[in-house]
């Protein structure tokens, strides 16, 4: 394979749908053209946000795989597929499958072909023991969901191949990630993307976790920032192969007061279900010096411009459904 170094021409997404995925897409087009990536998909879905070209992978078929690397000239790998905590934990023998089973094809046709790989890690992957306020690199990690135990998994394999193989593995422990792009995805932390939607619709969000939960959080701008500047950073400017990284952290309580700021008869009701108990033992404050050092790590986005920049959007893609809707019934007329 040759390498085509920070260009990110034969770039590779894999994925499920989602917000990761989609915004990696539309940040790197506008630098390189629709026709140097290539999105996969381990399952069929319909792509209409994507302007450049699409296909199918199953990461479960290593032969489907290498083919896929070998025909699409691919160098360097983005790892998003998995499924998130609540819904790992409803169906963990998938969770296996898709999370662990998968990673394993992915790191090793990126070892056959050389890729340079990025796998994200979570705070799901450290548990009730991990210190909380803050949580350094390099700590306790017993996570206890199988979406936290798949990335302590992905993050040591990941370690080792680049140790035993020299593979290029490149992660970043995401905090929670807010986007007005995508739905939520059944994760613990969303909440933080389901009060903007109700903010802008019914001014009433029922949050499944206690007022007092505080967790980290990332705006996706700043989540998609990162995984370009670690892809294309030099590969001696990193000093560890695993960083955390966050841009702020915050409560329930405290985004809503900022939200009603903005939208005066918001109301909260807190009915927390079994996600608090998954919250209960994530970090509180990710310690991300590390990578403020080593990777030139910088945050955009803090409480008071996420809360306007998720209202603003949420309510133009409300005006623009509501446009749509009456054009629809006039055309119908």
């Amino acid at each position: 394979m040759t390498s085509r170094g920070p260009s990110w021409c034969g770039t590779a997404y894999v994925s499920s749908t989602g917000s990761l995925r989609t915004r990696c897409l539309s940040k790197r087009r506008p630098h390189q053209g629709s026709s140097s990536q290539v999105v996969w998909d381990s399952w069929v879905v319909d792509l209409p946000v994507c302007s450049g070209r699409y296909i199918y992978a199953d990461i479960l078929d290593f032969k489907n795989l290498q083919e896929k690397v070998v025909n699409e000239g691919i160098d360097w790998l983005i790892h998003f597929s998995a499924l998130l905590s609540a819904v790992g934990e409803a169906n963990v023998p998938l969770a296996i499958k898709v999370n662990i089973e998968g990673m394993h094809n992915i790191l090793e046709v990126s070892k056959q072909y050389k890729l340079r790989v990025f796998i994200p890690s979570t705070i799901g992957a450290f548990g009730p023991t991990t210190p909380r306020n803050p949580t350094p690199d390099l700590t306790i990690q017993r996570p206890q969901t199988i979406y936290g135990v798949a990335k302590v998994h992905a993050e040591l394999m990941g370690e080792y191949y680049h140790q035993k193989y020299g593979l290029d593995f490149r992660c970043l422990r995401f905090p929670g990630i807010i986007s007005a792009e995508t739905p939520p995805g059944g994760g613990t932390t969303d909440y933080s993307t389901e009060i903007f939607h109700d903010a802008v619709t019914t001014q009433r969000h029922e949050c499944f976790l206690e007022h007092d939960t505080r967790l980290p959080m990332m705006y996706i701008d700043d989540c998609t920032r990162a995984t370009a500047e670690v892809m294309e950073l030099p590969e001696h400017r990193l000093k560890q192969r695993v960083y955390n990284i966050q841009a702020m952290s915050f409560t329930p309580a405290e985004i809503y007061a900022e939200v009603k700021k903005h939208v005066p008869d918001m109301e909260i009701e807190y009915k927390p279900d079994s996600r608090q108990a998954i919250a209960d033992t994530w970090p509180q404050v990710l310690d991300d010096t590390n990578a403020r050092l080593d990777l030139g790590w910088n945050h955009e986005y803090d409480l008071p411009k996420l809360v306007t920049t998720m209202l603003t959007k949420i309510r133009a893609q409300k005006e623009a459904k509501q446009r749509t809707a009456a054009q629809m019934e006039a055309a119908a007329m």
